[in-house]
């Protein structure tokens, strides 16, 4: 077998990421030499590849389910965004500058051709290539200068799948919409529907399955079930609700351990805190609002892709006060040990120059251009950890004990690091939440945990949920053959060019203006 395909959504979140890691999961699984491809991605959860890149966390996540190191390659352009109106541009896993969202319209184009070699090396060197686009292809406001949907498939003749999330409701409209927008040109490359999240009995959703085939000529090729378990390593942080629980809480050996985790504005990897929440009786909470820290036992300030920013806005929220004067644990991962420093001196990413921090850490934090992209290896509290670094600050001064080896810092109560994924580390995590619920005062007990079993558990979820759930002879047929010959048209997208008739689906009408 040798392909590629395009899993594209109706919206952000539809589940795009979670499909294309079923699909590698489930390919590999029957022996395919099968990779993922994101042409761009637009997320500050990242991960540092082996080969010392930076790529999205999603990507990564997808690289494990086909048993792949990730590689940069995976996703040849990452955009981090630090404001709503610029963003650090990253390509081929090098930070190479910063774009406002004008001004990147016009280099897309240049990144086209870096988006198109990498496609085309990973077709050459693998049996199969599932790429996943970005947002929706319906968004036809961006599709000339488009890289990562139906710009993307058109240029690499890749048949393209589209799903839709039910659970947001108006499914069938999404999907038909997505294609009636397009052109002629796109619309040939549509070529099946999944519908995802879907929970109740699916008898009741044949109708509407039947009808979108009718009025679109595509079929449905699945309907993937709702299912709670699926949670780990989400693509961006606006999966995550302002003031909600992460994860699925399990029942406590003994207490519950209760953890407030500051949901910063531009809060990056916030996927390091998932680990605590995989543990039994640990609570983890996402918090926007100083009472929230009331009733903590434990407060984290997680990374940030502004540091400075995101500090301002604490100060702003009087949450900056409410964690100076909370008498528990405290953990600053990345950017949140920056912001717990006593001075950040940042002439690269705010411009701002000196701010003073929380002052909870006898530290000195000095931005530097090169930003430090590694996997190291050390040990913290006498356990081997792993994790990976992505940041621009370093620690110019400390007055504190190192808490990972060199790295870091701790006091009494206080811990920092910019070590992401420290936590994933199961016998450092355990220590870390005994350590927290001493001095909380909680009766807390972890259990025994392996998060990479946890995660692995959920790869297999997802390929088993496509190999039970999904037409994957129809899947293979795209993959080996392409968009099927002489899909029809659906107005009121921009039709075929002179010469070549417009197809419409059987039964469908067009409205009277186009009649």
């Amino acid at each position: 077998m040798r392909g590629a395909m395009l899993i594209c959504g109706t919206t952000s979140d539809a589940g795009k990421s979670v499909l294309v890691a079923g699909l590698c999961r489930f390919l590999a699984r029957q022996g395919v030499d099968v990779v993922p491809f994101k042409a761009q991605n637009m997320s500050n959860n990242s991960f540092v590849t082996l080969d010392g890149g930076e790529i999205g966390r999603a990507q990564a996540l997808q690289a494990r389910a086909a048993f792949k190191e990730p590689s940069v390659r995976f996703n040849p352009v990452l955009l981090k965004p630090g404001s709503d109106r610029t963003s650090q541009v990253v390509v081929l896993g090098q930070a190479v500058g910063e774009v406002s969202a004008l001004s990147y319209r016009e280099r897309k184009q240049q990144l086209l051709d870096t988006v198109l070699s990498t496609l085309d090396g990973l077709r050459k060197d693998h049996e199969v290539v599932i790429c996943e686009g970005a947002g929706s292809p319906a968004e036809i406001n961006l599709r000339p200068n488009d890289i990562a949907n139906m710009g993307l498939a058109t240029r690499a003749n890749l048949p393209v799948l589209v799903v839709g999330d039910i659970d947001r409701g108006g499914v069938f409209a999404h999907l038909f919409g997505t294609v009636a927008v397009l052109d002629a040109a796109d619309q040939a490359l549509i070529s099946g529907f999944v519908v995802n999240k879907f929970r109740g009995d699916q008898r009741l959703l044949e109708p509407g399955l039947h009808q979108i085939k009718a009025l679109t000529g595509r079929p449905v090729l699945g309907v993937l079930p709702w299912r709670e378990e699926l949670w780990l390593d989400a693509e961006d942080s606006l999966s995550y609700n302002a003031d909600g629980v992460i994860g699925r809480p399990q029942p406590p050996l003994k207490d519950w351990l209760r953890v407030a985790v500051i949901r910063l504005p531009r809060i990056s990897n916030a996927t390091d805190v998932e680990a605590l929440a995989c543990e039994p009786g640990v609570s983890v909470r996402f918090v926007t609002e100083p009472s929230r820290l009331a009733d903590a036992d434990l407060v984290v300030l997680p990374g940030s892709k502004a540091t400075v920013s995101d500090l301002a806005w604490l100060r702003e929220t009087g949450l900056a006060q409410a964690i100076q004067r909370f008498d528990g644990p405290v953990l600053g991962i990345c950017g949140g040990f920056q912001m717990l420093s006593k001075r950040i001196e940042d002439d690269v990413e705010s411009k701002h120059g000196i701010t003073e921090g929380l002052g909870l850490l006898d530290v000195d934090i000095r931005f530097q251009q090169q930003k430090t992209l590694a996997n190291p290896e050390s040990t913290a509290w006498g356990e081997s950890v792993t994790g990976y670094e992505i940041h621009h600050g370093q620690v110019v001064r400390s007055a504190e004990s190192p808490l990972i080896a060199d790295e870091g810092a701790q006091t009494d109560r206080v811990l920092g690091t910019h070590w992401h994924g420290l936590l994933e580390n199961d016998t450092f995590r355990r220590k870390f939440l005994r350590w927290a619920a001493e001095r909380s005062g909680r009766d807390f007990e972890p259990g025994e945990v392996s998060f990479q079993a946890a995660r692995e558990a959920q790869l297999d979820l997802l390929g088993d949920l496509v190999a039970e759930n999904l037409d994957t002879k129809a899947v293979i047929d795209l993959l080996e053959r392409g968009a099927p010959a002489g899909l029809p048209f659906v107005p009121p997208g921009a039709p075929p060019a002179a010469g070549q008739p417009a197809r419409r689906a059987r039964g469908h009408r067009p409205p009277p203006a186009m009649r």
